[in-house]
């Protein structure tokens, strides 16, 4: 009986090591690499701003520069990053091109340098998985070890480009599989997304982190509580219309039988044509229009539009239809504090600050099926008097989305209604749902009820006349 236990605890232990260390390395790598596509998107952006005409006239060609570089050298790359290692993670134990990682970087920065309706942290996960599968490979591994070591390269990405290690170990563990949290990658995320933190922050990046500060008149506050309810309904539903959107667009272009060359250049002709008319505000990260949507001073918001979100999730749509390469998330961002901007109004202009933070995880949450680690990311970005609101919030706008995603590739291992009938175990595009029979049966019993009860109505007027 000892002898089993020293045997299990030493087994153990040996493994905890050898993870500590592996995931270590990979952080510190990954941390280095997405240090530098950073700074060389920083250096982009400026150079953007000094060019003699609008930046986004070049939106065109710059689109159809990234769909020659994608298709030419690695296909796998296009797209907003997080979906392809998802992919890779469930179909190819974590198998990623290395060719990935400098033709992501360049396609991303040419799009975001243009213009284009992309994030940075899809790159960054992909980027960071390519570079854990590279290592992997290198050093010989089993194809589930290969398999983890880039579940950390996701959290890893993820961490350091937004500067949440908690919420990016949390994220790469959590948008594999909709309803299940792999907990045996759970420390090794957890370390390689503090590595590729620590080593982000030494390298120079500095992460931005909004000051929302509200006080309640009392311990309870039923109302706000109530707000914050119909709140996460409603970014339930902009989630819905950001994944149904985008799905749309997608599988509209895909339709289109014409020179993917041409389809880019359409493409960036109508995001000129957009932006002429709406302004620039819906162009590239917004991480400043973001910044006034959540500042505490509610005059910066009060130039936002209502349908700042429509038209975000327009711009990002168009920018990935027409092959556009960067993130999801970044636009996620937008659309949420821009639909929390919104709900403020409505709810009366008293939490305007708060709302967008709401807005800002919670459609994250619906979208990526990642209510956890939106939760912790609104404590890490926003403070911790937001936490039991953002609870709220994300987990109904997480149910209120259904069964569908951003990405594609997640597998389904839920239901997110005991009235549904859903196939679980297959990837969310494939997911079927419908009704259970107990409840088809219920509602045909309530319209033949309905049917009898408007006969009889009829019988009876007869009578009287």
């Amino acid at each position: 009986m000892i002898r089993k236990h020293v045997t299990e605890q030493t087994a153990i232990f040996l493994s905890v090591t050898k993870w500590v260390v592996l995931s270590s390395v990979v952080g510190i790598m990954i941390g280095a690499i997405v240090t530098l596509f950073l700074k060389i998107l920083q250096i982009a952006e400026t150079a953007s701003a000094d060019i003699p005409f609008e930046h986004y006239y070049i939106l065109p060609p710059a689109l159809m520069l990234t769909v020659w570089a994608v298709r030419t050298f690695a296909p796998n790359a296009q797209g907003h990053g997080t979906e392809k290692v998802i992919e890779a993670v469930h179909k190819k134990h974590g198998k990623i091109d290395i060719l990935v990682i400098p033709i992501k970087l360049f396609a991303t920065v040419m799009t975001i340098f243009a213009g284009g309706s992309v994030g940075k942290e899809g790159p960054g996960a992909q980027i960071g998985a390519g570079a854990a599968s590279w290592l992997s490979d290198r050093l010989r591994f089993s194809k589930e070890d290969r398999k983890k070591l880039v579940i950390c390269g996701i959290s890893a990405g993820f961490a350091s480009v937004f500067g949440t290690p908690i919420a990016g170990a949390i994220f790469g563990v959590e948008v594999l599989i909709i309803g299940v949290i792999l907990y045996d990658v759970l420390l090794p995320s957890f370390i390689a997304g503090f590595a590729a933190f620590t080593t982000a922050q030494f390298l120079g990046i500095d992460y931005t982190y909004y000051e929302i500060h509200f006080y309640q008149n009392v311990a309870l506050d039923l109302p706000l509580i109530f707000q914050v309810v119909v709140a996460g309904l409603f970014f339930g539903f902009v989630s819905d219309i950001v994944v149904t959107s985008l799905s749309w667009v997608h599988k509209a272009v895909g339709k289109i039988h014409a020179n993917p060359y041409l389809v880019a250049f359409v493409g960036g002709v109508i995001l000129v044509l957009l932006t002429t008319f709406f302004g620039q505000r819906y162009l590239g990260l917004g991480l400043e229009t973001i910044k006034d949507m959540l500042s505490p001073d509610s005059g910066f918001s009060e130039e936002i539009p209502w349908y700042a979100f429509l038209l975000k999730t327009v711009f990002t749509s168009i920018t990935l239809g027409a092959g556009g390469s960067g993130g999801i998330i970044t636009p996620l961002f937008f659309i949420g504090a821009a639909s929390g901007n919104f709900f403020g109004h409505i709810a009366g202009g008293e939490h305007m600050a708060l709302f967008a933070a709401l807005g800002f995880v919670s459609v994250l949450a619906g979208s990526t099926n990642t209510p956890i680690a939106s939760t912790i990311m609104a404590v890490e970005l926003f403070g911790l008097d937001i936490a039991h609101y953002a609870a709220l919030s994300a987990v109904i706008s997480f149910l209120i989305t259904g069964h569908r995603s951003v990405y594609t590739s997640q597998i389904l291992a839920m239901k997110k209604s005991e009235m549904l009938e859903v196939k679980v175990g297959e990837f969310i595009e494939k997911a079927e749902v419908d009704l259970e029979e107990t409840e088809i049966g219920r509602i045909s019993n309530i319209k033949e009820r309905i049917k009898r009860r408007r006969e009889k109505l009829k019988k009876i007027r007869s009578k009287k006349r």
